[in-house]
């Protein structure tokens, strides 16, 4: 068996923290830290992720008010120890070309497409995060016989836990938290036989 690489190898005891994403030119793509691990995204992504994934990101920025930028595969500094990368997030943060990830604050929407390697931390690990984060609206993506099925939660201030806001399949209409109006069904072809 052969070692791990040096930049694999925690900096300190404690493990890894957010800042340390930004100095690991080595790591894979889509690197996350959750809870000071390192979460690497190796297995493939199906071609129905990246068209639902590019879909709802021309959706978004058709309907998305003055303000609003629609940002893909960007990690959320949650905490010193947590920056998860979602599939797609909406912020009121300003355009910067330099920018590596995003604050909780200024985050409105974090979309997570759910594959069968992020599962549990799509539906459960960062479910608890972004609402224990304030983020205040989360979509989870399922695939339905390659038809989208997104269960919408908003944040439930009194408890700073998501509440379920609905499920939808066909089309998603929302006021919050803009106006939006979504086709499910023509975000990602059908299987064909």
């Amino acid at each position: 068996m052969t070692g791990l690489p040096d930049w694999m190898r925690p900096p300190r005891a404690e493990g890894w923290f957010a800042e340390d994403l930004d100095h690991l030119p080595e790591a894979p793509r889509h690197t996350e830290l959750i809870d000071g691990a390192l979460v690497f995204m190796m297995s493939p992504q199906r071609s129905w992720h990246g068209r639902l994934v590019t879909g709802l990101t021309m959706a978004f920025m058709a309907q998305a008010p003055a303000g609003v930028e629609v940002e893909r595969e960007m990690t959320i500094r949650l905490d010193s120890r947590n920056r998860p990368e979602p599939d797609l997030l909406l912020t009121t943060a300003p355009y910067d070309a330099d920018r590596t990830w995003f604050a909780p604050e200024d985050v409105q929407l974090v979309v997570e497409v759910v594959s069968p390697e992020s599962a549990h931390r799509d539906r459960t690990v960062k479910l608890r995060k972004y609402a224990e984060a304030g983020i205040r609206h989360y979509w989870c993506i399922e695939d339905e016989d390659t038809a989208p099925v997104v269960h919408v939660y908003e944040l439930d201030e009194p408890t700073g836990a998501y509440a379920p806001a609905g499920i939808f399949r066909g089309t998603l209409r929302r006021p919050v938290p803009f106006e939006i109006s979504l086709d499910l069904d023509g975000l990602a072809p059908p299987r064909t036989t």
